[in-house]
């Protein structure tokens, strides 16, 4: 695989956006109060996961503050308290003179961040928990658990980076400097640090389309260009059982590093395809195309074709990651087709002009000529 392709993989983020309102209530509602109140202080809150967080912890009767530059504002159903800064130019002084529970740092990418975030913090919250990513792995050729060795940053300066240079990079240093972002977080909250690694965050309010992209087109029904033989394993984790769960382990105070994607069971690709299809009750057919020759059509995986790794080589673990030290502190999943209804459902109240142009996925005019192309392949004698 070309090293753009490695650099796409590893760059999982969970970017923007909120889900509706009304299905957010209806949501939270059902959550049940904590045992405790606690003093949630959320760094960033307004970007895909924290709006989920924050209605959860309402919920759950927490008081909730956020950290961010106030450029996406939001309306809760209930009070939260927001506080302006800019960690990328280092102005955290609201944050100064205060003390909370617990801290979720959710859009951390570099460990100056990390490091700042300590130097105002450090003593004055219990709990420091770091949503990291499981990009930060060094290899990604076989199942393997939370103890597997990172990826090693091989840079000049690590806490002379910016989102500038890192945007520069092509995302390469996505995963190298999330890792030591995680060893950033312990050596500034030693023995009070939970690091979270999600895997790809999908659902309602996700505004990368790299899952969106799959119940969008099969409710366009026709043939459905569909990668390998289906037998490529798949892990998704949904913004909201994520959020849920965040809130709880801060609830819990539990400590320690958890890869934190799903489903429970196993997942392939042909069973994610034809679970969204079905519960979107699609008019559509799956036509299976083989690796190889997607790979020779220059199709990229993760980014042409959304939610597939093709299970080979330095990639055949790439699906399998164990979470079942997550499934132990109390991680839990939502049904696929819950998934994939409340996706669909989100994306079609989006603006026209957002629906006309999905951020991943093939166009149908590309799809079209990759059918075309391995129809003819098959007619092919020999």
């Amino acid at each position: 695989m070309q090293s753009s392709r490695r650099q796409l993989l590893r760059a999982t983020t969970a970017l923007l956006a909120g889900m509706s309102l009304p299905r957010a209530l209806a949501w939270g509602a059902a959550a049940g109060k904590a045992p405790r109140r606690l003093r949630i202080l959320i760094l960033g809150g307004t970007g895909f996961t924290g709006p989920h967080q924050v209605r959860y912890a309402l919920a759950r009767g927490h008081q909730v503050t956020l950290f961010n530059r106030g450029r996406q504002p939001h309306s809760w159903p209930g009070a939260v308290e927001e506080l302006i800064g800019d960690r990328d130019s280092g102005d955290l002084k609201s944050l100064e003179g205060r003390e909370w529970d617990v801290c979720i740092d959710n859009p951390t990418t570099l460990p100056k961040w990390v490091r700042d975030a300590g130097r105002v913090l450090s003593g004055k919250v219990r709990q420091y928990i770091f949503i990291s990513t499981i990009s930060v792995y060094a290899a990604n050729d076989r199942p393997a658990d939370e103890t597997a060795p990172v990826a090693a940053y091989t840079g000049a300066d690590a806490m002379a980076e910016t989102q500038a240079s890192f945007k520069a990079n092509g995302y390469a240093l996505y995963g190298p400097l999330k890792a030591l972002s995680e060893q950033e977080a312990e050596r500034q909250f030693p023995g009070a640090t939970t690091v979270i690694r999600p895997g790809l965050i999908v659902g309602p309010g996700d505004e990368t389309d790299r899952f969106t992209y799959w119940p969008v087109r099969l409710a366009r029904g026709g043939e459905v260009l569909a990668p390998g033989d289906g037998s490529d394993p798949v892990q998704i984790i949904d913004a909201r059982d994520l959020a849920e769960w965040t809130i709880r382990m801060a609830e819990a105070r539990v400590f320690g590093v958890f890869n934190a994607t799903g489903p429970a069971g196993a997942l392939d690709e042909r069973r994610l395809l034809e679970g969204v299809a079905a519960a979107i009750h699609a008019q559509a057919h799956l036509n299976w195309v083989p690796t190889d020759f997607l790979l020779g059509e220059k199709v990229a995986p993760w980014s042409d074709l959304p939610v597939w790794i093709p299970a080979r080589g330095e990639y055949a673990g790439f699906g399998l990651r164990d979470v079942s030290k997550a499934r132990k502190a109390g991680l839990t999943f939502r049904p696929l087709a819950t998934t994939a209804v409340d996706t669909l459902e989100w994306f079609r109240q989006q603006a026209p002009e957002r629906q006309a142009s999905l951020k991943a996925g093939l166009t149908a005019e590309r799809e079209a000529e990759l059918l075309a192309a391995w129809r003819a392949r098959q007619a092919t004698p020999g």
